[in-house]
C-alpha cells in the first residue's frame, strides 16, 4: 500500500534529522587515510555526526537494557525567531564548539562582516530563498515564511555541512581534502531543498523514492547556482560541490549531473560510483537502497532535458520538476518510472503535447533507460528494495564470519570490514553474538524509511542467516557504537 503525500496544502512537519552534505561513507573512507591528521579530523567529524543524529542522546552500555531500547524525547533547542513573510536570515558562530546556534554575527539587512564564512552563508541562503520566491512563488522552505538560520565554524576542522530540520550548520573542512563548507552555493541549495521535499512530497528515503529525494535536492541546488549566476543550461557546469574539493584532490566535484560516475577518482575518496542509466542501476541494501548512487540517473535525465531545450533551466524544465514535487499526484513511495511519467505529463500540460519541452523531458528519461522513446516504461525501471525480516537464531561461534558495511551520506562513500567474531575484543565478540542471535536488527530495519544524507549499516552473516540493512536514526546508540568500533578495527 503506498503512502500518499497529501501534497498541495499538506505540511510534512516531522523533523529531518541532520541531512549532511558529505556522505558518511566518504568520511569513513578518509578516516582510514595514512595521513594521521586527515584521518583524525574525519573520525572527529563522524563522532560529531553520530551525536547529532541521535540528538546527543546515549543508551546504557550494550546488553544492559532491553534490545532495541531507545531514549525518549528530543533534545531541547533554542527557540526560533518569529516567522516573517519575507527573507529573514540569521548567521551565528559556533566558535569551534558543537552547540548551535552559537553567537549571532549577522542578521537580515546588516552589512557584510570580516568573516568570509558568515558572508558566504548569508548570501547562499539568500540565493536559495530568491529562487523559490521569485521563480516558483514559494515563501521560504516551508512555504510559510520560515526564517533561514545558519551556524558557521562548527567544531574543529569539521568535514561536513547539514540541515538539521531547523537550520544549516557548516564546518570549516580539514583543509586537506575539503575546503570550508560555506563556499558551495549548490550544496547549500541541496540541503535546504531536502526541507522543501519534507514539506511537500515527503519522498521516503529508501530505494528509488530516496534516490529521487536526493536527485531533487541536486536539481534545485544546481538551479540555485545557475539562477544566481544568470547561466543558461549550456553555460552551467552541472556539478555539485565543486568548490568543496581542496587543491590536489583528483576530481571536479562530488557529483556530475551531466556525466554521472566521472566526478572524482582519488586515492583518498575512491571513484565516483554513480551510474548514468538503468542498465547500470545498482541493486543494493546499502545506503538505504543506493539513494546517493542511483540518484545520478534522474539527475542526468533532468540535465539532458534542460540542455535539449536550452535557455535558463529554472524557467524551462525547472517548473516541470517543481510542479510534480509539490503537486497532488506524487506519492511518498514514488519510483523512477512514476516520477518520469508525471514529469512527461506535466510538460505536456504546461507547454503542450509535442512541444520542445515535452519532447525533451520524454527524451531525457528515455536516454537513461527509465522510459521507452514512445513513453512506455522499460522493464528495468521498477525495482523494489529488499524487505527485512528474520527469525531468532542460535548463538554464533567465535569463528563466524561477518561483513559490516556503512554507506549513505552526501558523497556516497562506502566503508566495509569483513571479520570473524573471534578477531574482536572479548566484550565486542559477546555483543555481536547477542546481536546476531536475536531479531533486533530485523525489527529496526522494518521501521519506516530513513533520513536524507545519513548513514545506514548493512550486516551480512551467512552462517547466522543474517542479511539486513538498518538506518542510523533508528539505531540505539549502543549498537551504533558497536558498529563504529568494529569498522575502526
Amino acid at each position: 500500500m503506498s503512502t500518499h503525500a497529501n501534497v498541495g496544502g499538506s505540511d510534512h512537519t516531522g523533523p529531518m534529522t541532520c541531512p549532511s552534505i558529505i556522505p558518511p561513507y566518504l568520511l569513513a573512507q578518509l578516516a582510514q587515510s595514512d595521513n594521521d591528521l586527515l584521518a583524525d579530523r574525519a573520525r572527529r567529524s563522524l563522532r560529531h555526526d553520530r551525536a547529532l543524529r541521535t540528538g546527543g542522546r546515549f543508551l546504557p552500555p550494550f546488553g544492559s537494557g532491553p534490545a532495541g531500547t531507545r531514549p525518549a524525547g528530543p533534545p531541547t533547542r533554542a527557540p526560533e525567531p518569529p516567522a516573517s513573510p519575507g527573507l529573514d536570515r540569521t548567521i551565528s558562530d559556533a566558535q569551534h564548539q558543537t552547540t548551535t546556534p552559537g553567537v549571532t554575527i549577522r542578521t537580515e539587512g546588516q552589512p557584510a562582516v570580516a568573516d568570509p564564512a558568515v558572508n558566504e552563508a548569508y548570501d547562499a541562503l539568500g540565493y536559495t530563498w530568491h529562487l523559490y520566491d521569485e521563480v516558483y512563488d514559494r515563501n521560504s522552505i516551508d512555504g510559510k515564511g520560515m526564517p533561514l538560520l545558519a551556524t558557521v565554524h562548527y567544531s574543529q576542522s569539521y568535514d561536513n555541512a547539514f540541515w538539521d530540520g531547523t537550520q544549516m550548520v557548516f564546518g570549516d573542512g580539514d583543509g586537506i581534502v575539503f575546503e570550508r563548507f560555506t563556499k558551495s552555493v549548490d550544496v547549500i541549495g541541496h540541503e535546504l531543498t531536502h526541507g522543501v521535499t519534507a514539506h511537500t512530497a515527503g519522498l521516503l528515503y529508501r530505494g528509488q523514492s530516496g534516490a529521487l529525494n536526493e536527485s531533487v535536492s541536486d536539481v534545485f541546488g544546481s538551479l540555485v547556482k545557475q539562477h544566481h549566476l544568470g547561466q543558461t543550461a549550456e553555460q552551467a557546469d552541472w556539478l555539485i560541490g565543486a568548490e568543496l574539493l581542496a587543491p590536489g584532490v583528483h576530481g571536479r566535484a562530488l557529483r556530475d549531473m551531466h556525466h554521472p560516475g566521472t566526478a572524482y577518482d582519488d586515492p583518498r575518496l575512491g571513484k565516483d560510483p554513480q551510474p548514468a542509466d538503468m542498465d547500470h542501476y545498482v541493486d543494493t541494501t546499502s545506503d538505504n537502497g543506493g539513494v546517493h548512487i542511483n540518484s545520478g540517473i534522474p539527475n542526468r535525465a533532468f540535465c539532458l532535458a534542460c540542455l535539449e531545450v536550452g535557455g535558463h533551466a529554472w524557467e524551462t524544465i525547472g517548473p516541470v520538476w517543481y510542479g510534480v514535487l509539490t503537486g497532488a499526484d506524487i506519492e511518498a513511495d514514488c519510483d523512477f518510472s512514476t516520477f518520469a511519467q508525471l514529469t512527461v505529463d506535466a510538460a505536456a500540460s504546461t507547454y503542450g503535447d509535442g512541444s520542445a519541452e515535452h519532447t525533451a523531458v520524454r527524451g531525457g528519461w528515455a536516454t537513461v533507460g527509465v522510459l521507452e522513446q514512445d513513453g512506455g516504461t522499460t522493464s528495468s525501471a521498477r525495482r523494489a528494495a529488499p524487505a527485512p525480516g528474520g527469525p531468532d537464531r542460535e548463538m554464533a561461534r567465535p569463528d563466524t564470519e561477518v561483513v559490516l558495511r556503512r554507506t549513505g551520506g552526501f558523497a556516497g562513500i562506502t566503508r566495509e570490514r569483513p571479520f570473524s567474531l573471534g578477531d574482536l575484543p572479548a566484550h565486542d565478540t559477546r555483543n555481536w553474538q547477542q546481536l546476531l542471535a536475536v531479531p533486533t536488527l530485523d525489527e529496526i530495519a522494518a521501521e519506516e524509511g530513513g533520513h536524507p544524507d545519513m548513514f545506514c549499516y548493512s550486516v551480512t552473516c551467512r552462517q547466522a542467516g543474517v542479511e539486513v540493512t538498518v538506518n542510523e536514526p533508528q539505531l540505539p546508540e549502543a549498537i551504533q557504537a558497536l558498529f563504529e568500533r568494529t569498522l575502526q578495527g
